[in-house]
């Protein structure tokens, strides 16, 4: 077996959010002399070769309707920011997860996405738009609920440096994404994420800390979380606690940013060929092949959104949101079970 291990850089970012999209190239410029600092301060240990960013790097979704967004800050995929990522990327020989940008694509004309790509030397490798939004607030689309929509939602690059898969932020409560990431054959799972306080890398309520471990543990599967570090003048009405961190496929964390604002740059070892020997002579904790999938009624009903041919993504608004999620609480208690608990 070939032996694959390298270090990963997981950057957390300060910066203003852009109003515009002309001023996004400030931040990009940012984060590709953050890539050449990652690459340099480990050149003479293990090398990096993976880099990953937080959701909002790039761009965040400060206006409040689609409209709006669509009309100051959406982009199309490929771009110059993803142009300038790649040619770093084949200067240095690395692979990259960009932040998030607001996404506008002309096989989906009325909706946007929050959407990062995996960037290597040969260009994109896969982009991955936000299945899980963070409802009622965000307003751009989940590709879910697109019912034209045919393309993978959780897709894993098969690299070099190992099988590679991406969700963003609210992504990682529902452990279903990760799940099926790791089914779809994914080694490394990557978290781009902006995760506000209180909800962040300190107790008692750490629960970045908390679902990083756990989606390790659980997928037996490398965690590589790059958490937003903006402070609150840069994205009111939150603060952002950083907390970067590497964690192992035991659960084990490798590196950690310390709590709170500012930038970043944490860097851990990855030990590919170590997880794919793990992964083929473990029997116990293989939660993979233990998973009884046909025991969860929940998943045989459809619970959000609600009514999904009824359901215009054009037409999202905070207003709307909220009205979608009351009714899908209303409809938890009406979903089909094995009869009451004894």
């Amino acid at each position: 077996m070939e032996h694959i291990r390298y270090s990963v850089a997981a950057c957390q970012t300060s910066m203003p959010n852009p109003l515009e999209r002309r001023e996004m190239r400030r931040n990009t410029d940012r984060m590709l002399s953050m890539i050449d600092s990652a690459v340099a301060g480990s050149a003479p240990f293990l090398p990096v070769r993976l880099v990953v960013f937080p959701e909002f790097a790039h761009a965040a979704p400060v206006f409040p309707t689609v409209k709006e967004l669509m009309e100051k800050l959406a982009v199309e995929i490929p771009n110059e920011h993803t142009e300038l990522v790649e040619m770093k990327a084949r200067e240095l020989g690395v692979f990259v997860q960009t932040g998030t940008m607001i996404e506008r694509d002309r096989k989906y004309p009325d909706v946007l996405f929050n959407t990062t790509c995996l960037v290597g030397p040969s260009g994109i490798l896969y982009k991955y738009r936000k299945v899980n939004t963070w409802i009622p607030y965000e307003v751009h689309a989940s590709p879910h609920d697109i019912e034209s929509y045919d393309e993978p939602l959780f897709p894993v690059a098969d690299t070099e440096i190992g099988r590679i898969s991406c969700a963003v932020c609210y992504d990682w409560l529902f452990p279903e994404a990760m799940r099926q990431m790791t089914a779809n054959g994914a080694e490394v799972l990557v978290r781009v994420s902006a995760y506000m306080d209180p909800w962040g890398a300190t107790a008692p309520m750490d629960w970045w800390t908390v679902i990083n471990r756990a989606r390790a543990i659980e997928n037996t599967a490398y965690v590589v979380a790059a958490n937003q570090g903006a402070s609150l003048k840069h994205y009111p009405p939150y603060s952002w606690p950083g907390g970067s961190m590497v964690v192992d496929f035991e659960g084990r964390i490798l590196a950690e940013a310390s709590p709170g604002p500012g930038e970043r740059i944490v860097v851990a070892p990855i030990d590919i060929s170590a997880l794919r020997h793990e992964r083929q002579v473990r029997r116990g904790h293989h939660t993979l092949a233990h998973l009884r999938t046909e025991a969860y009624p929940v998943y045989r009903e459809h619970q959000y959104p609600p009514h999904p041919g009824e359901l215009d993504p054009a037409e999202l608004s905070y207003e709307g949101n909220n009205r979608l999620i009351e009714e899908a609480k209303r409809r938890v208690g009406d979903l089909p079970g094995d009869g009451p608990s004894v």
